[in-house]
């Protein structure tokens, strides 16, 4: 997700959102990567992500969608899929993502049943959004500077008896043996935690209670479900992709704290040509979880 900057709405082509999205990486990476990782993410992971809208516990196929902090759209054509009969507004910050968004709806045939709009979810007032029946949020709230806010700002969008799905992420996925690379074995792990600091110093909100940040926005929170996503080999051509171009960005938020024989076995593992190279492993898998909430406005 991209984080919004104020902006008038229109309701035609393309108007940006506020946040950096569905799979939860920061927004002060470059945008290009970002939207990068954020396509390999929705096409990895697209048969979890349709489980999960196939799980929402709503009680009338919704007619108006509200995806909150859409990226590039996983969540969006997901949910277009899922209720054929919908009509999605994808919010967001960022434009390169929205015109992504764009493209993927043209060539899924689903452009005129996608609303595009540019806004900063962390501003005071919010473009209209109408009253959706369901508002999907997923890997955004945590990236709001006031979630608790957020939350009674899209209790107050929702038609009465309407559904939120949060869906949160346990962090990046790991991809790596417990014992790889051979010359510095836990390598991943010990990323992993330096990446789990610098979050708890940028991105304090992650890993909060949403179950009661819901409840106490005035949501009933009707259920709530743990996805445990283990890809594993062989692969294809786009996971190892994905874990290349994941493994790339957390270097840049974690190469301080390590050591500098961990940053020299890391290194070895994103340069393509090496023998040991991400390019060239065949012991790769995809491990993750994530978490999704399903609250009704009563």
């Amino acid at each position: 997700m991209s984080h919004p900057r104020p902006q008038a709405a229109h309701h035609g082509a393309p108007h940006v959102h506020v946040h950096e999205q569905e799979n939860g990486y920061e927004h002060d990476h470059d945008t290009a990567d970002q939207a990068e990782i954020l396509d390999l993410d929705a096409e990895v992971l697209a048969e979890h992500t349709a489980s999960i809208t196939a799980w929402l516990p709503v009680e009338d196929s919704p007619r108006r969608i509200v995806d909150l902090g859409c990226g590039t759209g996983a969540g969006t054509l997901a949910l277009l899929r899922r209720f054929p009969a919908a009509q999605v507004t994808a919010v967001d910050s960022s434009a390169p993502h929205l015109h992504r968004l764009q493209a993927k709806a043209a060539e899924a045939g689903v452009a005129d049943r996608v609303r595009l709009v540019r806004a900063d979810l962390d501003a005071p007032a919010w473009p209209g959004l109408g009253a959706p029946e369901l508002v999907w949020a997923s890997a955004s709230l945590h990236h709001m500077a006031d979630p608790d806010r957020t939350l009674r700002q899209v209790h107050d969008l929702l038609a009465p008896g309407g559904l939120l799905a949060v869906v949160e992420l346990a962090g990046f996925p790991r991809f790596l043996p417990e014992d790889a690379p051979a010359e510095a074995p836990g390598l991943e792990e010990r990323c992993h935690a330096a990446l789990d600091q610098h979050h708890a110093e940028h991105v304090p909100h992650r890993g909060a209670d949403w179950a009661g940040k819901l409840t106490g926005a005035g949501f009933a929170v009707e259920a709530e479900r743990t996805l445990a996503v283990d890809i594993a080999p062989p692969l294809t051509e786009t996971v190892t992709r994905y874990a290349l171009a994941t493994l790339r960005r957390m270097r840049g938020a974690v190469a301080p704290a390590l050591t500098p024989d961990d940053l020299t076995a890391l290194d070895r593992l994103l340069d393509a040509e090496s023998p040991d190279g991400i390019p060239r492993r065949t012991d790769l898998r995809v491990r993750t979880e994530r978490t999704v909430w399903a609250a009704r406005r009563p």
